[in-house]
């Protein structure tokens, strides 16, 4: 499991920039440093992500998908009971039982086929070995992964960087909400080019983009929200278009 970046590990800091919102080619943005300090100061370390082996950090990425951390970390509470904590164990598992113990984490059919199609991946490439796995190249291994059923590019990222400790960005809804809000980008752009948007803009360091990550999913839930924008108490208020910060 990846460690969350300590308070004297932060990135450095730039300045209050304000940047143009996104067009391409836009190289980078610095105030996403800003961003990131802003953050880290109002909240701290969020000790992401939950789990106590590669493979249940690894369960987790798949099984939370469309559903909060807590239904899933039900869904693997039955696996851990059940002594199926294992890519070996859970293989030999048939799907119907399966199904049932991951019932917590909703979709739990659709969710129970990627789970074995996963292993079934595991099995032909590394003989079943997530040591293996993860000494694959991470380009190579993130275009192995999206050839999986059911691993879309936020689930492969999550692999990737909170199981398998690389430097690779998450992109989620909550990213999406507050960049657009901000008026860093436009709402139309690919999760590559959000991606490649961080990845560009940050040192390419697996504990801050863990960090950074938890520390968006934070704000989206209690600040960012969907239908409500809370931003009165929000630690990137400041940084708000003049525009928004009239509506707020």
């Amino acid at each position: 499991m990846a460690k969350s970046r300590s308070a004297g590990a932060q990135p450095p800091r730039v300045g209050r920039i304000r940047e143009a919102r996104l067009d391409k080619p836009q190289p980078a943005l610095p105030i996403l440093h800003t961003y990131y300090n802003a953050l880290f100061q109002a909240h701290g370390e969020q000790h992401w992500w939950p789990g106590e082996t590669a493979f249940e950090v690894l369960l987790g990425a798949i099984l939370v998908q469309n559903t909060s951390w807590m239904n899933a970390a039900r869904a693997i509470a039955n696996l851990r009971s059940a002594g199926l904590l294992t890519p070996a164990a859970l293989e030999m598992t048939p799907r119907g039982k399966l199904a049932r113990l991951i019932r917590p984490s909703g979709y739990f059919r659709q969710k129970a086929r990627k789970v074995r199609e996963f292993l079934r991946f595991l099995r032909r490439e590394y003989q079943g070995s997530l040591e293996a796995m993860f000494r694959t190249p991470t380009v190579r291994l993130r275009e192995q992964l999206l050839g999986v059923h059911g691993i879309g590019p936020e689930t492969a990222d999550s692999i990737l960087l909170y199981a398998g400790n690389r430097p690779v960005f998450v992109v989620d809804a909550y990213t999406r909400r507050i960049l657009e809000r901000h008026g860093l980008t436009h709402g139309k752009e690919s999760y590559e080019e959000l991606r490649g948007l961080f990845e560009r803009s940050l040192p390419k360091d697996a504990s801050l983009f863990n960090e950074y990550h938890a520390l968006i999913v934070r704000t989206g839930k209690e600040y960012c929200r969907s239908r409500e924008a809370r931003c009165t108490n929000c630690a990137l208020r400041a940084f708000l278009p003049q525009e928004a910060e009239g509506r707020v």
